[in-house]
């Protein structure tokens, strides 16, 4: 049985987040609805280094293309400008295109193919994928190794989020946001009781048929693997199959509502969903609605993400992409974005700035966890074409898509 939980922490102001417009699981999967699955990745890699790059023009074209997720950087609620980009033109004169239309891994992942399997440039220099879909874009070499020469404030990036198992020592990416995946329940419909394990969500009969889980495979199947005692960076397909099993006896017996995407928010809110996993970012505003909602860590472990700049192949600017990455690795850059957008900061410094300018959100342990709660979180293991492909169907299989 889980232990207590770590974390069971108040969160911030509400804010429309980058995980509250997530659908890279796709829509609700209650009643057979769901996501569509993971591009399998046939397409065959580049045959060198040099195949990948383009002429850098960055010398004589001072732009930047950068590709991102929407209300994921730091606004000016007036002029509905982006302080830190305006400050970076200033300072550099690279005048950075900064376009909101990533809203969901797979769905970006189609709009590039076409150019990346030809060897062509997509029309952007930069942008930020979550950590499966980085795999991915490695596996099939469409992305290239970052020039650190470029990037010195790469030191600053916290250490616990360098040697990621797709990517050790962070050779083409680093993370621009992280979160954690945990449990929301609403006391309302539990009786007032916490729920801060996922052996609750999957056996608990007072919650029957009030449980939603993740259309993210690697966000269900992890959580559940860490109540196993798995390790979802390093599992086999036993293990893997051992945790679809304990899904799959959940949802024969009627303890799952079904699996959503970030659709849960609502039903969460009006208790027609008793508990949950979910987001962090998306929790944030519900809890700015309504305060009673729980949200935990289990103390089994949790999962966490983090949403990427990746260089394409063929990107034009490459040289300025870097310098855009190296600028948001200073900590005073990086702590007006954590100011606006409440993730985990990837650069250390950050919170020392923030604990003079926005000490609540410095001491706010679910944007700056400490070594405890770091140490109980654990990424999805970078998975094989063949991996991925079966194990997608599987998920699939089980929650009706």
């Amino acid at each position: 049985m889980d232990r207590e939980p770590l974390v069971s922490a108040p969160l911030l102001r509400g804010t429309l987040t980058r995980r509250t417009l997530f659908q890279g699981a796709g829509a609700v999967a209650v009643g057979g609805l769901l996501t569509a699955c993971g591009t399998s990745g046939t397409a065959k890699k580049s045959s060198s280094a040099t195949s990948r790059a383009a002429k850098d023009l960055s010398s004589t074209e001072l732009l930047v293309n950068w590709s991102n997720w929407p209300e994921y950087i730091d606004i000016d609620d007036k002029t509905k400008g982006h302080p830190t980009l305006d400050a970076f033109f200033k300072s550099t004169g690279i005048k950075v295109n900064y376009t909101e239309d990533y809203n969901d891994n797979d769905e970006f992942f189609a709009k590039v193919k076409p150019q990346l399997s030809a060897a062509q440039d997509t029309g952007r220099d930069v942008w930020c994928s979550t950590d499966w879909m980085v795999a991915r874009l490695m596996r099939l070499g469409w992305v290239q190794e970052l020039d650190k020469g470029n990037i010195p404030n790469a030191a600053n990036l916290e250490s616990d989020l360098m040697n990621v198992p797709f990517d050790k020592g962070r050779v083409y990416s680093l993370p621009w946001q992280s979160g954690f995946t945990g449990i929301a329940y609403n006391p309302k419909s539990t009786g007032g009781k916490k729920v801060t394990s996922i052996d609750q969500l999957l056996t608990d009969k007072t919650l029957k048929g009030k449980v939603t889980l993740l259309t993210e495979m690697r966000d269900s199947v992890g959580m559940v693997m860490l109540a196993q005692g798995k390790d979802p960076a390093s599992f086999t397909d036993a293990d893997f199959d051992a945790a679809l099993a304990a899904l799959k006896s959940a949802k024969d017996s009627g303890q799952l509502r079904g699996f959503t995407g970030n659709e849960y928010g609502k039903p969460l809110a009006s208790g027609d969903t008793a508990a949950c996993l979910a987001w962090t970012g998306d929790v944030v505003q519900l809890k700015a609605d309504n305060p009673a909602l729980g949200y935990v860590l289990p103390a089994t472990g949790h999962m966490l993400w983090s949403d990427n700049f990746v260089i394409p192949n063929q990107a034009k600017h490459k040289t300025n992409a870097e310098k855009v990455i190296n600028y948001y690795y200073d900590p005073k850059v990086m702590a007006t974005v954590e100011d606006h957008v409440n993730y985990i900061s990837p650069v250390k410094g950050s919170r020392e700035v923030l604990l003079a300018s926005d000490p609540k959100v410095a001491k706010n342990p679910l944007i700056f966890p400490s070594s405890e709660v770091l140490a109980t979180s654990h990424g999805f293991k970078g998975l094989t074409e063949a991996e991925e492909t079966r194990y997608n169907k599987a998920f699939q299989a089980l929650i009706g898509a």
